[in-house]
């Protein structure tokens, strides 16, 4: 056995530890810059789908190791999800809990970010996490744990450690205005909104709010604060059509700048098919036409909660 010299023996220590609080260091540094980079998504994303910003951080991070994990640097993955029967995007095979295992793969962080939301939302075994309070950062982890989210006995105390030890938490008091700053301005000026021009004017509604006609069907765009019960009580129409018209899961889930129809959607658009661009969601489409989002999965052979890739051509009636 090698021998040391107590001088030397205190420099290898002095190195060693040295290099263990570097790597502290650096790691600190990978997360905070990675709360700088997504936490705007993870805000706007609990503005619509109503998932703790906090929460989804925390994953983020853990799944991809403040994204510097392979799936999340290869694939964009960053919240480990697989590709499960139902997907039909784009795969990346990599050792898991068994060897090769098939994970979805992204063509952007922002995919991710939107369909870890629609992996969240659109699945049964997370439906009581939605009646949590959004600021109840504890009781999603522990939900998402009992959910079977992961198989790590400790994922929910890795979780709120995580958002404790970072203020994840701050990101999830916030409001539209704060989130969408930059598309608030005049949101009822075709004018200054260049998308609202392709819709007709129908009339004004109440709070001198245009109501638009789009595929012969009657909406609004939603305001800066606007919610399901603002434009339940200003247009006489109960918060529970409003949702079915829009297939919306949460009465708060509006954003600025959102189309609600104040009528069913219809079976089939006016225009043929829509080509897919990068970010689009099948939600964004059913809102853009005015068609029923169950029909968009019918007609293009789809499963529920399954995202087409960009340059898919989507039949639209």
């Amino acid at each position: 056995m090698r021998k040391y010299s107590f001088c030397g023996l205190f420099f290898i220590s002095i190195f060693f530890y040295g290099s263990v609080s570097g790597q502290k260091i650096d790691y600190k540094e990978l997360v905070r810059k990675y709360i700088e980079n997504y936490q705007e998504i993870a805000r706007k994303e609990m503005m619509v789908y109503r998932i703790p910003a906090s929460i989804t951080l925390a994953q983020g991070i853990i799944e991809s190791n403040a994204g510097q994990s392979k799936l999340a640097l290869l694939a964009n993955n960053h919240f480990g999800i697989k590709c499960h029967k139902d997907w039909t995007g784009k795969t990346y095979y990599q050792d898991d809990e068994t060897p090769n295992e098939c994970f979805r793969k992204y063509d952007s962080p922002f995919e991710s970010f939107r369909d870890h939301s629609y992996f969240l939302t659109l699945r049964d075994r997370y439906k009581l996490l939605f009646e949590l309070e959004i600021t109840d950062y504890n009781g999603w982890a522990k939900g998402l744990q009992s959910a079977g989210y992961a198989t790590n006995p400790q994922y929910a105390q890795k979780l709120i450690t995580v958002i404790e030890n970072y203020s994840l938490n701050q990101y999830d008091n916030t409001d539209f205005a704060g989130v969408f700053e930059n598309e608030l301005d005049d949101l009822d000026n075709p004018s200054k909104q260049a998308w609202l021009k392709q819709f007709m004017v129908f009339a004004i509604g109440p709070g001198n709010r245009n109501v638009y006609s789009n595929n012969d069907l009657q909406m609004v765009i939603a305001r800066k604060k606007d919610n399901l019960k603002i434009l339940s009580k200003d247009f006489k129409i109960s918060v529970v059509r409003l949702m079915k018209f829009n297939d919306l899961h949460s009465e708060f889930a509006l954003r600025p700048g959102q189309i609600v129809y104040l009528e069913s959607k219809r079976r089939k658009a006016a225009a043929t098919a829509h080509l897919m661009k990068q970010g689009e969601t099948l939600y964004d489409i059913s809102q853009r036409y005015g068609i029923k989002l169950k029909m968009l999965y019918k007609r293009n052979h789809l499963h529920e909660g399954v995202e087409p890739p960009k340059g898919t051509l989507l039949m639209l009636r």
